[in-house]
């Protein structure tokens, strides 16, 4: 029969699976082809809606103004282009895992490292909760009839994601490659067919909403100048959620295999060659087939269902009008994989989070238990800590993709910038000790590299802030400063302890006395041993202490010490209102003020109970003792156990075992009477 304490790890070794030793930790590091699905799924997947959220814009002023997609497509591209190659060289350069937050602490100092923390985390929360929710919209373009039933298909989804993490980087990287793989693989068929159809055979690609019209939004009918640069860089913000989740393998180096930083640099390199090809396809192939999208959907002048039906993302409309309609084999495969790809795209946050939070922990600014490997050799305390937050934004926003990504990017950009600058300092004192021309040279062009990459996205940063602000990006700009005031408060704190505990002059001398107090409330066994428990500790001074509650009680007790002729003095303290607990501190703070080096070591007797009910029976004046005791210098509180006969065998099922029970020594049982004990 199994112990009843593994039958309590029962569901946590159905979702974890068995523990792994600590030795093992090297055998959970990633080759490129996990590492790709895994730390990238995020960026590549992001064309699933980057492309949507141009034309969600765009379209807020009606058709005029779709001309600009294809420009404003290529400038996100050579942005992707820049990112990558500036986070090349950040994953060369600071190979530990830090990544950005690495890079502004050791170049800019702890407000830039902390700015960069906060946002990062901000931001692994939200890629959280737009993938997962984004992920939910095409499952509800396939079967509209889900519609109703969104929170709850998003929040179940992150707890799967939660659960496949919890069992480990190489089997969340198994689970992920697939569906990650699958999604490229299907994208890139329905770019190249699409593009087939329209530019060499006589039947081109033209999606459902084609012959719609769109109502302009109030106030974007009649656009020019200001405005109309205003609405292009509000559409440019939008689309740059294509960058989203570049920054998770510089912060990941550490979990891939040797050798690291190359083999990051080169996952690095071709998530943007594919992310970059299959952002600029899909947006070429809306832009042929003439997809409507629009934030409200009863503003497509056609949509007749506009009010009881969501409408289909620019994804599902594109695999209908290239596959042949939304009964085709290929339409149900690229809503599949879209959907599986967007809700594994979280991946990229449930490693990336942890692993900012372990070094944030590890540097003070976090708890120490996230830097704490759970059974899997994963930080589980930040997986679960992320999956939490995840759903609650998903609750309070109702899995609305649309509203959430107003949030997004905002975190994104701020690291970027402020990770990119850093590189651009670190580089200039790398050149102030470097003296081979041909490395100076390297340094040099990584220099122009992160200087272009951290011009490029301050830009972007401050049009994002400006052009996102009043829709949802201010509750992004109030969260970080909390989150960072937070964080110093934990390092302050940590800093604080750390002053207390240093050894001083006086730690290593001894007391210059043991004084034992033993509390006594009747005499019986618990007493008894407590008392040759304190007597084999030899003290200096030994105490057996009472309070007086009862005069009758008091004078049994002492009566009782007389009979069992016990052979250390019974002290009574007198208690006029009842107490115990403030009589008891009172005698112990006045053998401290008389005797400061004096240790005064008070032995508790305490039940042991087998049922949770029997703790309210019991033990609540031990435990408000000892509540009490633990905040006076110079006192130790000693617990002495007593088992009852209810918490025997309580850490074996069937009550067999081999050897004595807890209480059978003390029942004066030998080993040979065990096996006749009613509890052996």
């Amino acid at each position: 029969m199994p112990r009843l304490s593994d039958l309590g790890h029962l569901p946590k070794r159905i979702v974890l699976g068995r523990a792994v030793r600590s030795d093992r930790l090297g055998e959970s590091l990633l080759p490129k082809r996990l590492a790709l699905p895994i730390f990238a799924s995020d960026p590549l997947s992001s064309v699933a809606y980057a492309t949507q959220e141009i034309l969600i814009v765009l379209t807020l002023a009606g058709t005029a103004f779709l001309f600009l997609a294809p420009w404003l497509a290529v400038a996100v591209v050579l942005l992707l282009g820049t990112v990558v190659l500036s986070y090349r060289q950040v994953v060369r350069a600071y190979p530990s895992g830090g990544g950005d937050y690495e890079v502004a602490m050791k170049n800019h100092g702890q407000f830039a490292g902390l700015t960069v923390a906060s946002a990062l985390l901000v931001d692994y929360v939200l890629t959280v909760a737009v993938s997962v929710s984004s992920g939910t919209d095409n499952i509800i373009s396939a079967f509209p009839s889900l519609d109703e039933y969104r929170v709850a298909i998003a929040v179940g989804l992150v707890a799967l994601l939660a659960a496949a993490n919890l069992r480990g980087l190489r089997e969340s990287g198994r689970t992920f490659a697939a569906p990650t793989y699958l999604f490229v693989a299907g994208i890139m068929v329905m770019i190249v067919t699409g593009l087939v159809r329209e530019l060499v055979t006589d039947s081109p690609v033209v999606a459902e909403s084609a012959g719609w019209g769109i109502t302009p939004e109030a106030g974007y009918d009649n656009l020019g100048g200001l405005a109309l640069i205003f609405l292009a860089l509000r559409a440019f913000a939008s689309g740059c959620t294509a960058l989203t989740g570049v920054e998770a393998i510089a912060n990941g180096v550490p979990a891939f295999k040797p050798p690291k930083s190359k083999n990051a640099a080169t996952t690095l390199a071709i998530m943007g060659g594919i992310a970059a090809t299959m952002f600029a396809g899909v947006t070429a192939l809306a832009l042929l087939a003439d997809v409507k999208y629009a934030e409200h959907p009863c503003d497509l002048e056609g949509f007749a269902n506009c009010e009881t039906e969501p409408q289909r993302t620019v994804i599902a409309q594109l695999a209908a009008a290239t596959f042949g309609g939304d009964t085709s084999v290929g339409f149900f495969f690229i809503l599949a994989a879209t959907a599986l790809v967007l809700i594994l795209a979280a991946n990229t946050a449930f490693n990336g989070f942890p692993l900012l939070g372990s070094v944030l922990a590890q540097d003070r600014f976090m708890p120490r238990q996230l830097h704490t490997r759970g059974d899997k050799l994963v930080y589980s305390n930040g997986i679960l800590l992320l999956a939490g937050f995840a759903a609650l934004l998903i609750a309070a926003f109702q899995a609305d993709t649309n509203q959430l990504i107003q949030l997004y990017i905002v975190g994104v950009f701020t690291s970027f910038s402020i990770g990119q600058w850093g590189m651009v300092r670190h580089w200039n004192r790398e050149l102030l000790t470097e003296r081979d021309p041909a490395a100076r040279r390297g340094i040099r062009r990584s220099q122009l590299i992160n200087t272009v990459g951290g011009s490029l996205t301050t830009v972007v940063l401050v049009i994002v802030v400006i052009t996102k602000f009043t829709h949802g990006a201010w509750l992004v700009l109030l969260v970080m400063p909390v989150l960072f005031v937070l964080m110093r408060a934990i390092n302050r704190h940590y800093s604080n302890v750390s002053d207390q505990l240093t050894p001083d002059t006086d730690s290593r001398m001894l007391p210059s006395k043991v004084h034992a107090i033993v509390l006594v409330s009747k005499v019986h066994k618990p007493t008894l041993r407590a008392l040759s428990f304190a007597r084999a500790t030899r003290p200096d001074v030994l105490t057996a202490l009472t309070v007086n509650v009862d005069d009758a009680d008091t004078r049994a007790l002492q009566s009782d010490w007389e009979r069992y002729d016990i052979p250390i003095p019974l002290t009574v303290v007198e208690s006029p209102y009842r107490e115990i607990t403030r009589p008891v501190l009172d005698h112990v703070k006045a053998i401290r003020r008389d005797s400061p080096r004096e240790l005064v070591v008070v032995f508790v007797p305490q039940y042991v109970v087998g049922h949770w009910w029997e703790n309210v029976l019991h033990n609540q004046s031990a435990l408000r003792l000892r509540a009490r005791l633990q905040f006076q210098p110079g006192v130790m509180i000693t617990t002495v156990p007593w088992q009852l006969e209810s918490s025997v065998g309580r850490d074996d099922l069937d009550g067999h075992r081999s050897g004595p029970m807890p209480g059978d020594l003390r029942r004066g049982l030998t080993e040979d009477e065990v096996g006749s004990s009613p509890y052996g």
